[in-house]
């Protein structure tokens, strides 16, 4: 198996070297980049799509919640700070782990043994260890992680989005345009002006007058496909 790929992002030169020198130990983990502030980490992560990140919470023009809110599909995480009111919020926002600077060797390899865990799991139900495609989200003073799988429903709320799942809601600032920018269009579709649905929700369709499309999601909701994209829907589900 190829060594798992990682990337640390941290502004002080010393703490990525305290993370790469703990990582030795680990061969099955590789260090493929690091950066130092959020654009170039941005950059950073799409362009080697690392499977797992250290990430500081705190550095110069912007917070790791800032970076992973706009990454398309964020990867494993486990946040690094010294500070103990971020490190308790982004252990509750379900993150695989989080470690508190100055770290002790236990205590990294705790996270690791963590993530190792995860990754055989990930192998047993779906037969890959990449991390699968999950989104960074922030309403107001939460954030949380979110399998784009998990999405059944995004409806634009002026200049906000508003996303479903079988467990919550979110409102969150950003465009409906955006977003589905970051989603996948294998499976997401613009049935609107206002709403895009994943697709393997949708349980039925019915032609309706003015050549729209009603689609029911699950067993309790239904959507209406405009007549425009009435047309591309067909062509796109091969109808």
């Amino acid at each position: 198996m190829q060594p798992l790929r990682v990337a640390i992002i941290d502004d002080e030169r010393a703490a990525r070297e305290e993370i790469k020198r703990a990582l030795t130990p680990y061969s099955d983990y590789e260090v493929v980049g690091e950066a130092r502030n959020i654009n170039d980490a941005l950059v950073l992560v799409q362009q080697l799509l690392p499977d797992l990140l250290f990430l500081d919470v705190q550095m110069p023009g912007g917070s790791g919640f800032d970076l992973l809110a706009q990454l398309p599909a964020v990867p494993d995480v486990i946040f690094t700070t010294a500070y103990d009111t971020y490190a308790v919020q982004a252990f509750d926002n379900n993150a695989l782990d989080y470690l508190l600077k100055p770290f002790r060797t236990e205590r990294f390899a705790q996270a690791m043994e963590k993530h190792r865990t995860k990754v055989r799991e990930r192998a047993a139900l779906s037969g890959s260890t990449v991390p699968g495609k999950q989104l960074f989200i922030k309403d107001g003073d939460h954030c949380f992680f979110v399998q784009q799988d998990d999405i059944y429903l995004v409806e634009s709320a002026n200049n906000y989005a508003r996303i479903h799942t079988s467990h919550r809601q979110a409102l969150i600032k950003t465009s409906l345009t955006q977003l589905e920018e970051r989603l996948d269009p294998g499976v997401f579709f613009r049935i609107n002006r206002h709403q895009l649905v994943h697709t393997r929700y949708i349980t039925a369709i019915v032609a309706i007058d003015g050549g729209r499309l009603q689609l029911s999601i699950g067993h309790q909701l239904t959507v209406i496909v405009s007549s425009r994209q009435a047309v591309r829907f067909k062509q796109w589900n091969k109808m």
